[in-house]
């Protein structure tokens, strides 16, 4: 395994799609997942991009084609392949036609030391939810009302 990638230390791994309107991939988002992993807050496990033409058809675009290497090929330190032909169509189904997405694999290395110290203490998580940003700024604005 890379580096420090082991069972034992492996954090907490997540996955998100993002979607974007329209087929071209820009690369904006490349510096700032560099710099989340150049930092250590994350490690990229997987990167796809899936596109979904105006008449359904469907692209897989690896971070090795042409098209996003030079923005995103420093992103992947290497590639899992977490994600299955099948989990990639399921994304694709969803996605409206003329649009496109992009599908990421990380490991919350940030978490890796808590996430080692309770399966040490033969601790498990029960529950565990990411509150939705519009949810969160809407409590913020709550709560700037009341001061």
């Amino acid at each position: 395994m890379p580096g420090s990638l082991t069972v034992d230390t492996v954090g907490p791994v997540d996955v998100a799609v993002v979607a974007f309107d329209g087929n071209r991939f820009n690369g904006k988002v490349a510096p700032a997942l560099l710099d989340l992993q150049k930092s250590g807050t994350i490690r990229i496990l997987d990167l796809t991009f899936i596109r979904k033409g105006r008449d359904g058809a469907v692209e897989v675009v690896e971070v090795a084609d042409s098209e996003v290497a030079a923005a995103f090929e420093r992103t992947t330190q290497v590639e899992f392949d977490l994600l299955s032909e099948d989990d990639l169509q399921t994304v694709a189904a969803e996605l409206e036609p003329g649009s496109s997405a992009l599908v990421l694999v990380w490991e919350n290395t940030w978490a890796a030391r808590l996430s080692a110290a309770l399966r040490n203490s033969d601790g498990r998580v029960l529950f565990l939810e990411r509150i939705p940003r519009d949810e969160v700024v809407a409590a913020i604005t709550a709560l700037d009302e009341e001061l």
